[in-house]
């Protein structure tokens, strides 16, 4: 037997499993960022930027824009967007809520969940909690920390088959009342006091927070021979990882080759953050106006510019054929899926199709081919809602994956090393259609 187990697809589960929250996907590539030399960047300040730098910018914490300059004028800017943050409960304010002598906390719902699979797994918390400190003046001000409790904090207990005949017959879930995660016995303990414990810190500091919910299950390799890794947060991580990696390893000296991340694109991409905000334009226009250059000359690069929207697609299920297009079917380690929508909700059309394909060519990847089912409904994505910001050529694309939005997806071994090479030729491409 073969064994498709590989350090390419090691790595990206480590990273993966690093970053537990949205805030943590972005600290761990801004990091990496730094130490390849790259120079951060703060929107609240005044930008010089130079011909041949390396440069990133976050907004929020939670989205980052990484882009490196030709030594001389460039064409145009070669672009790839993914995103950080993945299907999840959300902690409320006020979250402790008290019943058969136990304490939960209150949460809701953070996108579009397959809901069975949270209960009866090990869960923690990650995120962010926003502390009121003493600075070096003795002033009061606002301070950011990223937590992780690295620990089994949290289940959802299931209610027994006994008590629920029904719940293999296809039970509705009431999210309120059977989905809170329960946390202790000690009705003494707060969620605010296990941070204070956790971080060193008195409850009183703690203002508010953004933390979420994450399963503990460590990912892994599976299958006769190593042909399939489960991780949770496959969607989106994989692409933002992969494209990082590509983006990292490219060099271009015709064009801005830059790689996004955006938040929020499980709920619609609709906040400062996400891909409908002006974060792209805002940051492509400074690096123009920074090097002296004209408006005209940013719309003309714009017109020789490229998206690549990285997503990942949905793969053919051996166990629900029926839901696939009848030709159209991709599959795990079958290379780059790019996914066509004639509503629109994919950017691919015939000429960006056609690009890419004869880039996946270039870097000898293979590459298949993604339609809905005329008969189901399938989501949206990051193209068509960054495009109403930046209107450019773009292209919708993704690696093949089972179980999306549950909290431990699956996928192939071999495919993220595929988007790796795919799009480090990317980044070294023009797009230009005579």
């Amino acid at each position: 037997m073969k064994n498709y187990k590989n350090n390419f697809a090691s790595q990206l589960l480590d990273f993966i499993q690093k970053s537990p929250s949205c805030f943590h996907v972005i600290q761990n590539l801004a990091e990496e960022l730094c130490a390849r030399g790259f120079e951060r960047l703060d929107e609240r300040e005044k930008w010089s930027l130079k011909a041949g730098g390396k440069y990133f910018v976050t907004r929020n914490d939670s989205s980052i824009i990484s882009f490196s300059i030709p030594r001389s004028d460039f064409l145009g800017f070669m672009i790839s967007s993914s995103h950080s943050d993945s299907p999840s409960f959300k902690v409320k304010e006020n979250p402790e809520m008290k019943a058969a002598g136990c304490v939960r906390l209150n949460v809701e719902k953070y996108g579009g969940m397959l809901l069975n699979p949270w209960f009866d797994r090990p869960l923690s918390l990650a995120g962010r909690v926003i502390l009121k400190v003493s600075n070096a003046d003795g002033k009061i001000v606002l301070e950011q920390r990223l937590v992780n409790f690295d620990k089994n904090l949290l289940m959802i207990p299931n209610l027994a088959i006994h008590m629920n005949r029904e719940a293999n017959d296809g039970h509705k879930i009431n999210v309120q009342g059977e989905m809170m995660p329960v946390m202790t016995m000690n009705d003494g303990l707060s969620l605010k006091s296990i941070i204070a414990e956790s971080e060193g810190i008195s409850e009183s500091e703690i203002i508010s927070y953004d933390l979420f919910l994450y399963d503990r299950s460590e990912p892994a390799f599976w299958g006769a021979e190593s042909e399939f890794i489960s991780s949770p947060k496959i969607d989106d991580l994989e692409c933002a990882y992969t494209t990082f990696r590509g983006f990292l390893n490219a060099e271009n000296e015709s064009n801005c080759i830059v790689h996004c991340v955006f938040d929020n694109e499980e709920v619609g991409s609709e906040s400062r953050q996400g891909a409908a905000s002006t974060f792209l334009s805002d940051t492509l226009s400074r690096i123009n106006d920074s090097l002296g250059r004209t408006r005209e000359e940013y719309l003309t690069a714009l017109a020789n510019s490229f998206n690549v929207s990285a997503d990942n697609a949905h793969a053919v299920h051996p166990n629900y054929i029926d839901k696939a297009d009848p030709v159209n079917q991709p599959k795990v380690n079958g290379g780059i899926v790019i996914k066509f929508n004639a509503a629109q909700k994919y950017t691919t059309d015939s000429v960006s199709a056609a690009f890419f394909k004869t880039v996946c060519e270039n870097a000898q990847v293979p590459y298949q081919i993604f339609t809905n089912n005329s008969n189901v409904a399938g989501g949206s994505t990051l193209g068509n809602i960054s495009n109403t910001q930046v209107s450019i050529p773009s292209v919708d694309i993704g690696l093949a994956q089972w179980a999306m939005h549950s909290p431990y997806e699956s996928a192939g071994s071999k495919d993220p090393e595929f988007m790796f090479k795919a799009i480090r030729e990317f980044y070294e491409s023009s797009f230009q259609l005579i």
